[in-house]
């Protein structure tokens, strides 16, 4: 029997790691007829000023993160995914993608980007695609290449 996956989470947050993974989510959405579950999450650690969260800025922020899912919703319509459910959620994106959305969505495939940061950045803040693929109840797809299966130089940067 051919494993087929039919609910695929695909984490974005505009990065060229996260677009990598969006543009593979959508071949693999379509090869199976899956659901595609878009998702970004507005990390409220890193919004939050001491006396609180500012209202103009958090605006800004939810204002422009719509538009890129929008974008996003639309171009994998465009590329013939049928199923697609977008999310905007707040809070620490590793657990919010890894615990609260899979299990929501009863998601089979997190399809994510690789991460962007060094080494003494993931020592300090660990990284998001490490902690999904320790803590998703199932299966984790990195992406680091482009459709060709080759290495983008412009993420590398």
């Amino acid at each position: 029997m051919m494993q087929e996956y039919k609910k695929i989470l695909v984490p974005v947050d505009g990065s060229g790691e996260a677009e990598l993974s969006f543009r593979k989510a959508i071949q693999v959405a379509k090869r199976n007829n899956a659901t595609m579950i878009i998702a970004h999450i507005i990390d409220t650690r890193a919004i939050q000023t001491p006396t609180g969260f500012e209202g103009n800025f958090t605006d800004e922020i939810v204002h422009q993160t719509k538009l890129l899912m929008d974008d996003y919703q639309k171009m994998a319509e465009e590329k013939g995914v049928e199923d697609i459910q977008v999310r905007i959620e707040y809070g620490s994106p590793k657990v919010v993608i890894a615990k609260d959305l899979a299990e929501e969505y009863d998601v089979d495939l997190i399809m994510i980007g690789a991460t962007g940061l060094n080494a003494v950045e993931r020592l300090f803040i660990g990284s998001v695609s490490d902690y999904v693929i320790r803590n998703a109840p199932c299966d984790v797809l990195v992406v680091r290449t482009d459709l060709e299966n080759e290495r983008n130089e412009e993420v590398d940067k």
